[in-house]
């Protein structure tokens, strides 16, 4: 190879391997959370799947633009949620059945897997979207109310909101208190 060898390796390298070593990162950080949230919203494992390979997709074609304003989890949530919200406006999702029951959600999804837990868990699929993915963001992904906020685009006092008016509604229906904040 001669002198010029360590530079030939760089060229096969190539520009792009750094931006596909932190796909790689990202996608080995982040896949488990978001598919958890993206079968919250779409209620079937295949979708969920299609919908995180996609969101990982425009986030790589989008890395180059992604300065850090925000964390990159939050990012990434951002990017999930929008292409789950596209998914449920296509006609064809709208004309199959998603309801679901508490033993079609996987384990992997909730932390503690018991009757309260799966009760729990259907009752959240049961809620209005705005204050599911409030929920499901707050407590599932750990963001904070102004991480919340910047995603579903309302103030950090609506997020609150919302998350006390769920609250209300899983009181509600289950007569106990699960989640606390």
């Amino acid at each position: 190879l001669g002198e010029g060898g360590d530079q030939q390796m760089e060229v096969v390298k190539g520009p792009d391997s750094n931006r596909e070593e932190r796909l790689t990162r990202m996608v080995e950080q982040y896949q488990s959370s978001l598919l958890t949230l993206c079968y919250a919203y779409l209620h079937e494992r295949e979708l969920a799947e299609d919908a995180v390979q996609e969101t990982f997709l425009k986030a790589y074609k989008a890395l180059d633009s992604f300065r850090g304003e925000c964390k990159e989890k939050t990012w990434l949530t951002s990017i999930a949620i929008n292409v789950c919200r596209s998914a449920r406006k296509s006609a064809w999702f709208a004309r199959v059945n998603r309801s679901i029951t508490p033993e079609d959600i996987p384990v992997a999804v909730w932390d503690h897997y018991d009757q309260d837990s799966a009760d729990l868990a259907a009752a959240i699929q049961q809620l209005p979207d705005q204050l599911k993915e409030v929920i499901l963001l707050y407590y599932y992904q750990e963001m904070t109310m102004p991480e919340i906020a910047k995603i579903v685009g309302v103030t950090p006092s609506m997020v609150s909101k919302r998350i006390k008016k769920a609250h209300a509604k899983l009181h509600g229906v289950l007569g106990k208190e699960y989640l606390y904040g």
